[in-house]
């Protein structure tokens, strides 16, 4: 531009120099000075403009690098459920509405938490919990070994760690994946990630765990990192195959050295959990199955046939375009599975989602339930994540 402005002044120059080249030469000096004086006053000011504009460009730049949200990140979930079921008094309820903040430090260490607040009000007396499921640093050593620290999600299962009601179907989560793994399961400690090979992963723990007294119901177990005891760490391991388009294959290994975290009469038991899964999808097409089956090692826990606790789901889905999916969903669980296998419950379901978009959709589901439970209803749902 500067030289462009230059040139055309000097065309200018030449120009009035032709113009007056029969004049007198004293005339013609004169011309020239007045000339040279414009080129010297307008080249000043292209420098001034340049170096203004080189100005506004470096802070720009710096108050973007400074600013302390420069690098944080914001996102979240939520649903609301609808359950009308046979004998039970339908009911409504924000289950849940989760806040994810994040923060990059650096390009290789990251911070990542997860704040919830379940059944849309918390305080003496209400249903609702506040939580914090995840808060932990990330850091990555190296391409193929990043490290976590802090409260995180336990490394098993299929919705454990990806849960977000866009992901899945069904308005409730399924019952295997609750009652016996169970999610959502977040524990306290250390992890690591390694990349064997492309698409060949392992993950390690060692991180607080269960403490479930004397009655020993995985479920109730979970201390939720509230001044939880540690008396007794856990150890889990994963492995996860993803190298196939389409296909997951993982499988979770846990073993806690004592259950009851050591309580005075309680007996000790140690635990260990054996969890598989495979997801396959074909173009609209996915199947997902999933086994998980505790092994308490305790005499209590076998006197209450609760030594024993397992559960299998299959569910095949079919995405009939962008906006509607369907599925179906067989499962059985049992957390008395060491005493009978009638105290088995068996859940029979069909459902479909509907996408108003990608990240937000409205479900309707049925199901049956027979075994130990006999009842029937249907489910309605909305949820939603960003």
């Amino acid at each position: 531009m500067k030289k462009t402005l230059i040139a055309s002044a000097l065309v200018g120059l030449f120009a009035s120099t032709a113009v007056i080249a029969n004049d007198d030469t004293e005339e013609l000096r004169k011309v020239i000075a007045q000339q040279q004086e414009v080129l010297k006053s307008l080249e000043q000011r292209l420098d001034q403009t340049e170096q203004r504009l080189e100005a506004t460009a470096d802070q720009v730049e710096s108050s973007t690098t400074a600013s302390p949200f420069a690098k944080t990140t914001i996102g979240g979930y939520g649903e609301l459920h609808y359950n009308n079921y046979k004998d039970t008094d339908a009911k409504v309820d924000f289950h849940r509405f989760v806040l994810f903040f994040g923060h990059e430090f650096t390009n290789k260490i990251r911070f990542f938490s997860e704040f919830e607040l379940e059944h849309s009000i918390a305080g003496e007396g209400q249903d609702g919990e506040v939580e914090l499921e995840q808060a932990y640093v990330e850091y990555d050593y190296s391409d193929t070994i990043t490290t976590k620290t802090g409260l995180f999600l336990v490394p098993v299962g299929i919705i454990n760690e990806t849960h977000e009601p866009p992901t899945f179907y069904g308005v409730e989560r399924n019952g295997v994946e609750k009652n016996i793994i169970p999610a959502t399961w977040w524990e306290a400690g250390v992890a690591a990630n390694f990349k064997l090979a492309p698409g060949i992963a392992v993950d390690t723990a060692i991180t607080s765990g269960l403490n479930v007294g004397d009655d020993y119901k995985i479920r109730g177990g979970r201390q939720k990192v509230s001044n939880a005891s540690a008396e007794n760490l856990a150890y889990t391991g994963r492995i996860k195959y993803t190298a196939i388009p389409g296909l997951e294959l993982a499988a979770t290994v846990q073993f806690q050295t004592d259950l009851a975290q050591s309580a005075a009469g309680v007996d000790k038991a140690a635990a260990t959990l054996i969890q598989a899964h495979a997801i396959y999808q074909v173009n609209n097409f996915t199947v997902r199955a999933l086994y998980a089956a505790w092994n308490i090692y305790g005499k209590e826990a076998k006197a209450l046939g609760r030594d024993e606790q397992t559960g299998w789901y299959v569910e095949p889905s079919y995405m009939f375009n962008e906006k509607i999916g369907a599925f179906a969903r067989y499962a059985e669980y049992n957390n008395e599975a060491g005493a009978s296998s009638s105290d088995a419950v068996e859940s029979t379901s069909v459902g479909i989602n509907y996408y108003l978009h990608e990240n937000v959709v409205l479900k309707a589901d049925f199901e049956e339930l027979s075994g130990s439970k006999d009842s029937q209803g249907f489910n309605l749902g909305f949820g939603y994540q960003f």
